[in-house]
């Protein structure tokens, strides 16, 4: 039994637009995710975040903090 439902365009284009962003995003991750990241230093990790000047001090600190937590970067 076929059913035919009727949706307006901008609903059609909305739908459509997040089928390609799902499309795209799960095209990027088709390796594993949960892999763990390949640097474990969390100096090297800041230098690297702050040498590209789009994050705050805070940000910085926060994210510092957060790794040194981490039992991954624990060495």
């Amino acid at each position: 039994m076929a059913t035919t439902i009727t949706i307006t365009k901008k609903k059609y284009q909305e739908l459509a637009e997040k089928a390609l962003r799902y499309e795209y995003i799960y095209e990027g991750i088709k390796e594993d995710i949960f892999s763990p990241p390949p640097i474990r230093n969390v100096g090297k990790i800041i230098k690297e975040f702050k040498k590209t000047g789009q994050y705050t001090q805070k940000f910085l600190e926060n994210l510092e903090k957060g790794l040194k937590r981490s039992s991954y970067f624990r060495i």
